[in-house]
């Protein structure tokens, strides 16, 4: 079991056919995404042909998200194109009516996020991203950058604002496994929150355990800890980044901006505690707490 992706779902990929696109439809396929398309619509009806495996496999390319929805029944857009013409694709994506759209670019500006979050709520779709790494259900589905080689199949989700982060908790956790590692991204908008993933792993049978990775600014971690304390029964192990980071500075991820108390690592990691969660100081110790209760 995993969340929002299964080994049933149907990849396309808008922007295949850049250099970004080809790379990692490529370590998609070798992980067993099943990727039906691209879309490029000066390229309509031609393929590319990716290595997969010990064999090759051609992937067509439509003109339209719509077209190749109607031709092949994909249920998943994850979206390599340049910030100045990722709002349109994500727009395209939401009108063709795909259900989950992964918004890998970052570099966005604010003003087209805002614009296409607020559609894809209108019509309800589920956007990831952007600014993320995507997605993965190991054994299953591979949706955008995560590596595929790092740990396989096992009980413990994982939510993370920090691709980085997102990598090495996989690794420091990778005896036990994942159900589903997603990177919501660290964008001030952003279209799937950790209370989104937090509620989807209470409601995956297959999920015993939940790591959530926060970082410092903004009041997300704490909207999540009130969250947890009020519907989230399995257990969660916190960690957030940014004890060390000067008050007032931006620091890495535009979300990440903190005045006075407010949005501080402390204040986030005392709101999670009084919630139940217990975090960790640094990603290693954070691993170890969950290994701690796994192995109980």
């Amino acid at each position: 079991m995993a969340i929002f992706i299964t080994d049933a779902s149907k990849v396309v990929v808008q922007g295949m056919t850049g250099s970004e696109g080809q790379k990692h439809t490529t370590r998609m396929l070798a992980s067993g995404t099943n990727i039906v398309g691209g879309v490029n619509p000066r390229k309509a009806g031609t393929s590319v042909t990716f290595p997969k495996g010990d064999a090759s496999v051609d992937v067509p390319v439509f003109g339209t998200v719509a077209e190749a929805i109607e031709k092949t029944g994909a249920d998943v857009s994850v979206i390599f194109v340049p910030p100045a013409h990722t709002k349109a694709a994500v727009i395209e994506a939401i009108d063709a009516g795909m259900p989950l759209v992964v918004i890998i670019t970052e570099g966005i500006p604010v003003a087209d996020t805002a614009e296409f979050f607020a559609h894809a709520q209108a019509k309800g779709v589920r956007l990831i991203g952007p600014n993320c790494p995507g997605l993965i259900s190991p054994g299953l589905s591979n949706v955008g950058i995560i590596p595929a080689d790092i740990t396989g199949p096992g009980k413990v989700g994982l939510v993370s604002k920090s691709g980085t982060l997102t990598y090495q908790m996989m690794y420091e956790l990778r005896d036990f496994g994942f159900s589903t590692a997603i990177g919501i991204g660290g964008d001030p908008i952003i279209g799937t929150t950790h209370i989104d993933a937090l509620e989807a792993f209470e409601q995956d049978p297959d999920t015993a355990a939940i790591v959530m990775i926060g970082e410092i600014g903004g009041d997300a971690e704490e909207r999540a800890a009130a969250y947890i304390a009020e519907h989230v029964t399995k257990p969660v192990v916190g960690y957030v980044a940014g004890f060390t980071a000067p008050e007032g500075k931006t620091m890495g991820h535009a979300g990440a901006i903190v005045s006075g108390s407010s949005g501080t690592a402390q204040a986030k990691k005392e709101a999670l505690e009084a919630a139940g969660v217990r975090v960790g100081k640094t990603p290693s110790e954070t691993a170890a707490i969950m290994r701690e209760i796994l192995s109980a």
